[in-house]
């Protein structure tokens, strides 16, 4: 009789479950994975493989000898968070900089809170704050691909950085541009340094559309972070050309299309509603801009989705789903 479970009604039934979720996750997520790999090889395959073991490792050790539960590593949200950490490293990242960014993302994020359902943050954008705190020679550490397999790949800045650092110079964004021979072109489909999930934004897109036919996300808020950050940068842009980076420049460098795909639409710590989920989106694209124009930091998008998860509560409480069966 103990397991009886009493519920007020509607019962409903679906095939769609935890695992399935997140096994379609890890599915979108294998174009950037399989082009990350293409573009630097072996040392991004290793930090792929020590970030996924690591965090299944650390949270099937936490669930059964520290809580004393059942091992919830089945329900893939692990694999999730791993693949996401990896995906945010430099390819550089030694093994032990990706262990300790798993024990933080699992062990400190998710578990502490009480596992998936329960965190406030984004796992795996709280390892890798942690580790760009912890460790930033390593997490600056930038390799720029110059070709298949990784050969022949050449430490340098990531766009973000090159600009941030040629404006504190005294230069200007036409002049830096085409100093660097930056391309938007060259941006969409091989990007010129950044983290392995970077590699590609069309790879990120591909996994981005899967997940809309899937319906496993809705793109509300991917899209209030985009056009966020392509109204605001433009009118930055506008105002003064030589000082502010335009719109596509913002939405192809650094983190934004992997953090607006994949880590802001984070069912657990995002809003449920979608006025609530606008709000949160525009919220992302808004700190985001203005981390990267004004901050210390080239890139701001993991603490924009960080400091918007700790609004999401809020969001919850003032705007409210339609209850079932109401008008």
């Amino acid at each position: 009789m103990d397991k009886i479970l009493v519920s007020p009604n509607p019962h409903l039934h679906s095939k769609t479950t935890t695992s399935v979720l997140m096994r379609d996750v890890v599915i979108a997520l294998l174009p950037a994975v399989i082009v990350s790999v293409v573009f630097y090889g072996w040392k991004e395959l290793l930090v792929l493989a020590v970030s996924v073991l690591s965090c299944v490792l650390i949270e099937y050790l936490i669930t059964r000898y520290c809580l004393k539960k059942a091992s919830t590593v089945g329900d893939w949200s692990a694999i999730v968070t791993g693949v996401l950490l990896a995906l945010n490293l430099p390819p550089t990242t030694p093994w032990w900089v990706v262990f300790t960014g798993a024990l933080v993302a699992i062990g400190v994020a998710k578990m502490t809170f009480g596992g998936l359902g329960q965190n406030v943050f984004n796992p795996a954008l709280v390892g890798r704050v942690f580790l760009l705190i912890s460790f930033p020679t390593y997490m600056t550490h930038w390799e720029i691909p110059q070709g298949l397999f990784g050969v022949d790949a050449v430490s340098g800045a990531t766009p973000l950085g090159a600009i941030k650092e040629g404006l504190m110079q005294g230069a200007t964004v036409p002049d830096l541009m085409a100093q660097h021979g930056y391309s938007y072109s060259q941006m969409l489909f091989a990007n010129i340094g950044g983290s392995a999930g970077e590699a590609c934004a069309i790879a990120i897109l591909i996994g981005f559309v899967y997940l809309l036919v899937r319906k496993v996300i809705k793109p509300w808020i991917t899209l209030s972070i985009l056009v966020t950050v392509a109204v605001v940068s433009c009118i930055f842009n506008m105002a003064d050309p030589a000082q502010f980076t335009g719109p596509l420049f913002n939405l192809l460098t650094g983190g934004l299309l992997l953090g607006a795909c994949f880590m802001a639409t984070d069912y657990v710590t995002s809003p449920m509603s979608t006025k609530g989920g606008i709000i949160f989106g525009v919220g992302i694209g808004f700190i985001t801009l203005m981390i990267r124009y004004f901050g210390s930091y080239p890139e701001g998008m993991s603490f924009a989705i960080l400091i918007m998860n700790s609004t999401v509560p809020l969001l919850n409480k003032w705007f409210h789903q339609k209850k079932y069966g109401r008008a």
